[in-house]
């Protein structure tokens, strides 16, 4: 299918994607359209990819070896245990992972547009609709513009996906993540080559060392558990259940808030950690509640959607930035064999939707296992930490898996 005018809702990393698989699938003109202005939102957050799937995303020309990474080998879990500083390891597993900067990842994709795509930022889309032979973006200034095609990658809250399923969004997932990053790394464990989990009734908190983005590194965490009481907290506007908590961004947490996590921190974390993420900035720090997204298609009629306007996935199966990227690489493949906009499209939604589907089980039973229901971690050791990861991946297969499934070779 070659030539046609393809609208890219979304200039994130999985827009950026979405764009590039567009551009080299055959597409005439493409279109970028994202809502942030020209200094898109970086939070410097951590990214984490497993080796075998940045080698396939490599080869298949998304990614490349001149992005600053952190490498990881071993993840190790650990609970508080009296004074021990470091507390008491119930489990340690191999992880072969490459740790990455949300913002040096996005600013490589964004620099491997091709120069005759149209990047337009501050612009808002606002919604889509079929007209005689193709769509209809409405804008917010009041304007309309006429595509062939339109690719949702406007994230969690997405326009597009909201045209093409009404009522389909955001399911909270009965928890949230405190998220920070810190350039206090001196003194990790393991140099910094391994991902640590702190563990802790109702949750765990993951921390590893990744770029900053400028030659050194800083300290990324996520903390999971349940919301803090309702204070400082306000309903997530975006979706449909009114118990769900609206997100926090660096440098909004309120004392009360403030007070809350330290007081979490200083009871279950043991002394090293805890020292650690108290050190962490408090324009660094924010809160992300935890959501489960699944759609019945990745495709209809003239529209598709990619990344986390199609499905998100919590992020403790560690694939979520693969997931965007290979939905991009399936649609380039898909590109290049169809030969009409309905077979593209069908061939798209036939790779992804199973795909899709299968990440958000997975993933919701880890966090069922992680975080809602976790076990007594002071009578675990390495063979019952054992049973349980196995526990939690049972049934997963190509089309799931931690870390992201493995996608077919060209």
């Amino acid at each position: 299918m070659r030539g046609g005018s393809v609208a890219v809702v979304g200039g994130s990393i999985a827009g950026c994607a979405a764009a590039l698989a567009a551009s080299r699938g055959g597409a005439g003109r493409v279109t970028v359209f994202e809502r942030a202005d020209d200094r898109l939102r970086d939070r410097g957050v951590g990214i984490g990819l497993h080796n075998d799937r940045y080698e396939e995303l490599r080869n298949a020309g998304y990614l490349t070896p001149e992005i600053p990474w952190a490498p990881l080998s071993t993840r190790v879990w650990s609970t508080r245990d009296g004074e021990a500083d470091h507390g008491r390891v119930v489990g340690e597993q191999p992880f072969p992972f490459r740790a990455y900067n949300w913002g040096s990842l996005w600013r490589e994709l964004r620099r491997r547009v091709p120069d005759d795509v149209s990047y337009r930022t501050g612009v808002t889309v606002t919604g889509v609709e079929p007209d005689a032979d193709g769509m209809t973006l409405r804008l917010a200034d009041g304007h309309e513009e006429h595509f062939d095609v339109v690719i949702g990658a406007d994230g969690y809250r997405s326009v597009i996906r909201e045209a093409m399923f009404p009522g389909v969004g955001a399911a909270y997932a009965g928890y949230i993540g405190w998220r920070g990053t810190s350039p206090d790394v001196a003194g990790l464990p393991s140099d910094g080559h391994s991902a640590h989990n702190i563990v802790f009734p109702g949750g765990h908190c993951m921390a590893y060392r990744i770029p900053d983005g400028t030659g050194g590194h800083r300290l990324n965490w996520i903390l999971y558990t349940t919301p803090p009481p309702a204070d400082g907290v306000t309903p997530d506007p975006s979706t449909a259940d009114r118990a769900a908590p609206g997100s926090v961004p660096p440098g909004g947490l309120s004392p009360e808030l403030t007070a809350h996590l330290r007081a979490l921190v200083t009871e279950h974390f043991p002394p090293y950690w805890a020292d650690k993420l108290l050190r962490t900035p408090a324009e660094s720090t924010f809160i992300q509640p935890i959501y489960d997204v699944e759609v019945p298609r990745y495709t209809s009629g003239r529209m598709a959607l990619v990344g986390d306007a199609a499905t998100v996935t919590r992020p403790h199966i560690g694939a979520g930035s693969v997931k965007a990227l290979q939905d991009a690489n399936a649609l380039e493949a898909a590109w290049a064999a169809g030969s009409s906009w309905t077979e593209v499209l069908e061939r798209y939604d036939a790779e992804r939707g199973p795909v899709g589907s299968a990440m958000v089980a997975l993933a919701r039973g880890m966090g069922a296992a992680q975080v809602e229901n976790t076990p007594d971690w002071s009578a675990m050791g390495q063979p019952e930490f054992d049973a349980w990861w196995q526990g939690q991946n049972k049934g997963s297969d190509r089309r799931s898996g931690f870390g992201g499934h493995s996608i077919k070779p060209r």
